[in-house]
């Protein structure tokens, strides 16, 4: 089979999709894609390929008449989660899976981070200089926590939340995840629309994954903000157009909100100006949660394995559509 790989990679992780596809012809654009979330330029090589591994262009997925499956070199799937898109590669029969696998572990890592630093107390300590017995040491030590006992919601509990239950249940945590309709195999107590406004009011630490799309886009708005228990600490690592970030400031000003955690903007990044960045209470990353260092190698085994099990007819993981 042909496959159009959109994406620039290492040298080291070519040469394992090389050894890894061999068998098959691999067809690459004149201008790749500049990270794993860009979308690539169309190729005419794209229309003369069965399997596409990148960030394809809907409009050329739209257009092309060979595709048997859609590998996206992201766990975000942004761009294709609408009914149109769904509805096209159901039609034709094209196949579509993510990389969540990939970037579960780094983002989870990402967000625990952020709870335990703010648990420690770690931005005011690392910008602290003081003889221990003063009264800013004191208030310090008295600012710290364990994190035991004290309740996390987890808004979009797919492969990022669930690796993050796991990190966060040996500290004694209460964690409930929130999912719009179950599965029935989740390992932690959940809530669905009907549970979520209480689950809200009683979460010390609020976790968004909710990925962009209709049904997300602004759910963190005013009303939502007001909802949460008072000093909150709140954490995005989903998409920053879930987050009214308006209202997101109005929270951190006003006290409901103690801090807030963000490795998502809308945009991104934000401008200079923006009044987040002045917002002494407020810590954002550049999009780096699913950074590793083994990134592209490790994308490309799970590429690799998904194609082994697609040419056998198996089940593809991280399957979306």
């Amino acid at each position: 089979m042909k496959i159009f790989v959109d994406m620039a990679l290492p040298a080291d992780a070519l040469e394992a999709l090389k050894a890894g596809a061999v068998g098959h012809e691999l067809l690459f654009p004149r201008t790749p894609a500049t990270s794993v979330l860009a979308k690539g330029d169309t190729d005419p090589l794209f229309f003369t390929a069965d399997i596409v591994f990148g960030q394809p262009d809907p409009a050329a997925v739209d257009r092309s008449t060979l595709l048997k499956w859609i590998h996206v070199s992201s766990s975000g799937i942004t761009r294709y989660d609408n009914a149109g898109f769904r509805s096209l590669v159901t039609g034709r029969g094209i196949a579509v899976s993510n990389s969540a696998a990939v970037f579960a572990d780094a983002c989870a890592v990402h967000v625990f981070s952020f709870i335990v630093a703010q648990a420690r107390n770690l931005p005011a300590a690392l910008r602290t200089r003081t003889p221990n017995g003063t009264a800013a040491w004191n208030e310090l030590r008295r600012g710290s926590s364990t994190l035991a006992g004290e309740s996390v919601l987890i808004l979009g509990y797919g492969s990022i939340g669930k690796r993050l239950a796991e990190l966060l249940k040996p500290l004694g945590m209460e964690v409930v995840g929130f999912r719009r309709r179950l599965r029935g195999d989740e390992p932690i107590p959940m809530v669905t629309e009907n549970g979520l406004a209480e689950a809200m009011g009683r979460a010390q630490h609020i976790v968004n994954i909710l990925p962009d799309n209709a049904g997300s886009r602004g759910f963190f708005d005013a009303e939502r903000f007001e909802s949460l228990s008072n000093g909150a600490v709140f954490y995005n690592i989903g998409r920053g157009v879930t987050v009214d970030q308006t209202a997101l400031l109005g929270a951190l000003r006003s006290g409901r909100l103690k801090a807030a955690w963000l490795d998502v903007t809308d945009p991104e990044p934000l401008p200079d100006d923006h009044p987040l960045w002045q917002q002494p209470n407020c810590f954002i990353t550049p999009h780096t949660a699913g950074g590793q260092g083994a990134e592209f190698d490790v994308l490309v085994r799970h590429f690799i394995d998904n194609l082994k099990r697609f040419v056998a007819g198996q089940p593809l993981a991280d399957r979306v559509m």
